[in-house]
């Protein structure tokens, strides 16, 4: 295999080259942040309940990949710009991450993954932590109608025992799904600065958390967007079920527990003066204008996430205030 990296020791990133080293590859990982650079080479890269693995990271201002290197991307979508302007043509590149990037959806690379699990890591270290399982799905972007030899690199994360890969014949109804979930739990949980099992246990973040999964179902629904499954449910399951709040109230509790202690991609990123809202609900938005559809609570948590964030202030539950009255 020609050069192999992985861009972004952050917890998708950290997760997806453990998996790679654990499965005989190894990868270099590159990263901007001297903390975690030099963590990694003392301590070792690692992630919760497994052993330790020695790593090679690479300091993003010294990185230079070739056009015959593959390039997993995982950093936020707000660090692509900066990336991509390194990447030569003709390199492969992947990118695995949440959001949607409009300036990354216009270029040619023809596969993405997006993780269902979550993974946090340490902002100082390239340690992670899986707090909720799930799977890393990998697949073609159909629209851009190319035929690329299929990576080899997939191969490897197959093996891995980490978390399951799942390879998907078009990648596109996956990430929307998981944008549909996404782009409800992240606003409300990084502007309230709770975590995700505060969504379910708290009544007015519960009511606000399934009006907005219910918006953002009715907005991909109106744009004629395919919808793939990315956790235990069907999102046209869960759309049926949120029109039942008794019910989903009811599962909310069950499922309450396995979200509490887990922080969503967002968390603390408010008080670090950038998020990927953009990203998120930035892009519901445009699909609700082209489809000519009202998305009231996507345009409120927008503005809340955007306005927080330009004036530094503290995510507080007091924030919810404002998207109730949407």
């Amino acid at each position: 295999m020609d050069e192999l990296y992985v861009v972004g020791a952050g917890g998708i990133g950290c997760a997806v080259a453990y998996a790679l080293i654990a499965a005989g590859i190894a990868p270099a990982i590159v990263e901007s942040d001297p903390r975690k650079i030099a963590a990694g080479a003392k301590g070792h890269l690692r992630v919760a309940g497994s052993l330790p693995r020695p790593a090679r990271f690479v300091a993003f201002g010294a990185w230079q990949p070739s056009a015959r290197s593959t390039i997993l991307l995982c950093t936020k979508c707000y660090d692509n710009a900066q990336v991509l302007a390194r990447v030569p043509a003709g390199a492969t590149l992947v990118p695995i991450q949440n959001g949607f990037d409009p300036g990354l959806t216009t270029l040619s690379h023809e596969f993405e993954g997006v993780a269902s699990f979550v993974s946090e890591c340490d902002r100082d270290r390239p340690w992670t932590r899986i707090t909720r399982p799930g799977d890393l799905h990998l697949g073609r972007r159909q629209s851009t109608g190319r035929r690329e030899t299929r990576p080899q690199v997939f191969d490897a994360l197959r093996r891995s025992g980490l978390f399951r890969t799942i390879e998907v014949r078009d990648i596109e109804p996956f990430k929307h799904a998981k944008l549909m979930y996404n782009a409800a739990i992240s606003p409300i949980a990084a502007t309230g600065g709770v975590d995700n099992g505060r969504l379910l246990s708290d009544p007015s973040a519960r009511r606000l958390f399934f009006d907005l999964l219910g918006e953002n179902f009715r907005i991909l629904s109106a744009a004629g967007i395919e919808l793939g499954r990315v956790g235990p449910l069907r999102p046209e399951t869960v759309a049926r079920i949120l029109r039942r709040r008794w019910l989903a109230t009811a599962m909310g509790r069950f499922f309450e527990p396995s979200l509490r202690g887990t922080y969503c991609s967002m968390a603390g990123d408010i008080e670090r003066g950038r998020t990927e809202v953009e990203n998120y609900n930035g892009h519901l938005i445009r699909l609700a204008r082209s489809a000519g559809v009202p998305c009231p609570l996507n345009e409120a948590a927008f503005d809340l996430v955007r306005s927080m964030t330009a004036r530094g202030q503290r995510p507080s539950t007091a924030a919810w205030r404002l998207l109730a009255a949407a």
